[in-house]
């Protein structure tokens, strides 16, 4: 009897600390995907504080997005290297003291570097801290449970930098953008310390030096030219030039891992149907989803005249929805049904979302057009993200946690950085093109036309979720997740 209520206390004990991990795993994923946004909002009265031009502005959030996507695979294999509560902790410690560096800046290179060295730890923490996930959740309840909390993080993290942005702005300083990853850090850290396991993934293996190289080389220079799209063209020189070398290096990457002896991404990873399937619904969700973030925050502020804070407040009804979602649904039936019937649910939601947003005029209202819209799409995105996620990261063995786990986060960044730069580029050049025939005076003729170009790109983004919808009904396999293989896993 009394080794039963022995055995009883260690499964409660292990159980709570399971879930403290996730609260301090989630933590740090909020704060890598805070600074892709919260600092957006800061610019202005950053730019004005530190007298840089509007042409270097870019370069706040380019330094951050190009360090970030071009290190991931990289920061992945080390967590798996070092281990995962090593990586977290080097990865805190660093972006807390880079953001400490760009919160005291008083020169435009000084604030440049401090975001490039937060990409560089934001690569290795992300990564270590879905591997660290992965592998602490082997029951698929539990699983499903917590990676739907982990799912809704990552759904909503940019609606609240968006938030958080405003309120520091409006109320503090553009400076506490970056300071505020101080005490968030420091509270991770102490997590880490307190609740992450220190297991290496892989003990008898080396760096592989030469993937290394094509891979980040290839990630920056595809990042650099889609990045370089949304400031210049889709046809400028640097832009393709870029791009074709980053292709180029990524294709060499790929012949060189089938030869590697100690692969930087073991290709064995992606012959798994439905983690392909994962892994294409993450890359169309990030390619979409930033059609929401972006062009309707520039819809509320410049076409409703909303104030950064209100137009952070105007996104949590996303939050909620997506809460809702993924906490009632995904939790609940991931573990009974797996990924195929959720997913596919997910993106024609998020489709209709998107298709009601293409419905917004110059003169439209929030209670009666924007809020639909915003519920419809975090209903759905609460149906893909935690499923996705947790079927792309499943069935890994330890030894390769942290380079799935980079591969998934590679997965979004580079949709996350297509997106932003097609959807732009296309809401730009459809409001160019209205412009060039005005009708009316030129302030409402601009307005009608900037919005037009909005509705065009909100289309083209319910395409991407339309595409996923059929593609993931395709590729996800039915019935529920194997237990047991789950658990062997893990």
């Amino acid at each position: 009897m009394g080794e039963g209520l022995l055995m009883r206390s260690d499964t409660a004990t292990g159980r709570a600390r399971r879930w403290w991990t996730l609260g301090v795993l989630a933590l740090t994923q909020l704060m890598v995907l805070l600074d892709a946004t919260v600092v957006n909002i800061a610019l202005p009265r950053a730019q004005s504080a530190l007298h840089f031009s509007s042409g270097n502005r870019q370069w706040i959030v380019t330094a951050y997005v190009l360090a970030f996507g071009s290190l991931l695979l990289l920061g992945g294999r080390l967590s798996d290297l070092w281990g995962r509560r090593n990586a977290l902790i080097v990865g805190l410690a660093g972006f807390a003291l880079a953001s400490v560096l760009g919160g005291a800046a008083h020169s435009f290179t000084v604030l440049v570097v401090a975001r490039a060295l937060q990409g560089v730890f934001g690569a290795l923490l992300a990564p270590a801290a879905l591997a660290a996930l992965t592998v602490t959740f082997a029951d698929a309840k539990e699983r499903a449970r917590a990676f739907s909390i982990y799912g809704l993080v990552g759904g909503s993290g940019a609606a609240i930098g968006l938030l958080l942005g405003g309120a520091l702005t409006q109320w503090a300083s553009w400076r506490w953008c970056l300071f505020i990853n101080v005490p968030l850090g420091a509270v991770a850290l102490a997590g880490v310390a307190l609740f992450v396991g220190g297991a290496r993934g892989e003990h008898h293996t080396r760096l592989d030096v030469l993937g290394t190289v094509l891979a980040s080389g290839g990630l920056f220079f595809v990042v650099f030219g889609l990045s370089h799209a949304v400031t210049s063209s889709w046809s400028n020189a640097a832009t393709w030039g870029s791009l074709i070398a980053g292709v180029v290096l990524l294709v060499l990457f790929v012949a060189w891992q089938q030869r590697s002896t100690f692969p930087l991404l073991p290709l064995r990873l992606l012959t798994n149907r439905t983690r392909a399937g994962s892994l294409v619904a993450l890359l169309l969700t990030s390619m979409g989803l930033f059609a929401v973030f972006l062009l309707l925050a520039y819809y509320l502020e410049e076409t409703l005249g909303y104030s950064p804070l209100r137009t952070g407040v105007a996104f949590v009804p996303l939050v909620l929805a997506l809460s809702l979602s993924s906490t009632s649904a995904s939790a609940r039936l991931l573990a009974k049904t797996g990924p195929r019937p959720l997913v596919p649910t997910g993106m024609v939601l998020a489709m209709m979302g998107m298709v009601l947003f293409t419905r917004l005029t110059p003169h439209s209202d929030y209670w009666g057009h924007v809020l639909p819209g915003l519920v419809v799409t975090g209903l759905g995105l609460g149906l893909i993200l935690a499923p996705a996620i947790a079927s792309a990261t499943a069935a890994i063995e330890p030894r390769d946690a942290g380079a799935a786990s980079a591969m998934v986060s590679t997965t979004q960044q580079i949709g996350a950085s297509v997106g932003t730069a097609l959807l732009n580029t296309i809401a730009v050049t459809v409001t160019t093109r209205a412009l060039s025939h005005p009708t009316g005076t030129f302030a409402l003729a601009q307005r009608g036309a900037t919005v037009h170009g909005y509705s065009v790109a909100f289309w083209w983004s319910a395409g991407f979720f339309a595409l996923g919808a059929l593609l993931t009904l395709l590729l996800l396999e039915s019935g529920a997740p194997d237990d047991v293989e789950l658990a062997r896993a893990s």
